[in-house]
């Protein structure tokens, strides 16, 4: 004798018709939120390093780290790098590379400099006269402002910043950038960053984000007695770029060269 096939359940099943194998009632209800939870995670882990968020104190903090197991010393220096958030300052789409030592366009034929080079150059500005006597940079003139990373980090330890930026759209992006962080002592100007800026000298420190063939006569001559210069300058036979630091003493400037860089030309004008 055969039993009768039961009818086929048809669609949408009431939810107390669910039983489980046995006749006993199902007590546990899909979740479909579930699987577009663990998407959620399986995408941040995919755009996070590590899984940390880019605005996570232990990101920078990785990235100082290996800055200094490089040589960094300055605690001062240190502090500054830590604090100041460099994915803000660059594209979204670079934002997963802000942490790593490399440099990253920011348009217009510029770039961001590579966190060693501003290390290296800050902390260098740092073993001035004035900087040493003062455990800060003081009245500070940045030649270049770029997208602004490197006027966050020298405002962290200055008195005041100048920062002098000759192509428009980058000194507007970079007020765009700086502005939600209120640094009030950071002054941005649209000019000829080869004229340095007259008005605020003398300066204690001033640093180029550019090399050209010679330092401007401008910068030496509003460099403060006892002020440091740090700019990039192509070396006798004009092959590369090296580091070349410059202190005003009573009687006159004291330059010493250091290693091979690598930046983005030195320009007069306005554009």
């Amino acid at each position: 004798m055969t039993t009768p096939e039961r009818p086929r359940p048809k669609f949408p099943l009431k939810l107390d018709g669910l039983v489980a194998s046995g006749g006993a009632r199902k007590t546990t209800l899909l979740r479909p939120q579930a699987p577009l939870q663990q998407a959620a995670v399986d995408s941040a882990r995919a755009v996070r390093p590590s899984g940390l968020g880019l605005d996570s104190g232990d990101v920078r903090q990785r990235m100082v780290s290996r800055l200094q197991a490089a040589g960094l010393r300055h605690e001062l220096v240190i502090a500054a790098l830590n604090k100041v958030q460099r994915h803000l300052f660059v594209d979204t789409a670079l934002a997963i590379q802000a942490y790593e030592d490399t440099s990253l366009p920011i348009g217009h034929g510029q770039t961001i400099s590579k966190p060693s080079v501003v290390a290296r150059m800050i902390e260098l500005l740092m073993a001035g006269a004035n900087a040493r006597a003062r455990q800060s940079l003081g009245q500070t003139l940045e030649i270049g402002t770029g997208c602004g990373y490197q006027a966050a980090v020298l405002a962290q330890l200055s008195r005041q910043v100048m920062s002098v930026e000759r192509l428009k759209p980058l000194h507007d992006k970079a007020r765009e950038l700086l502005a939600p962080l209120r640094l009030t002592n950071i002054r941005l100007v649209y000019g000829d960053g080869m004229r340095g800026h007259a008005p605020n000298a003398p300066y204690d420190s001033i640093i180029s984000a550019a090399g050209g063939e010679a330092l401007p006569d401008a910068w030496l001559e509003q460099l403060a007695v006892g002020g440091r210069l740090v700019a990039p300058v192509h070396d006798a036979g004009g092959r590369q770029q090296v580091l070349v630091v410059v202190d005003r003493t009573e009687t006159g400037y004291v330059r010493s060269v250091h290693e091979a860089v690598n930046f983005v030309p030195l320009k007069s004008g306005m554009d």
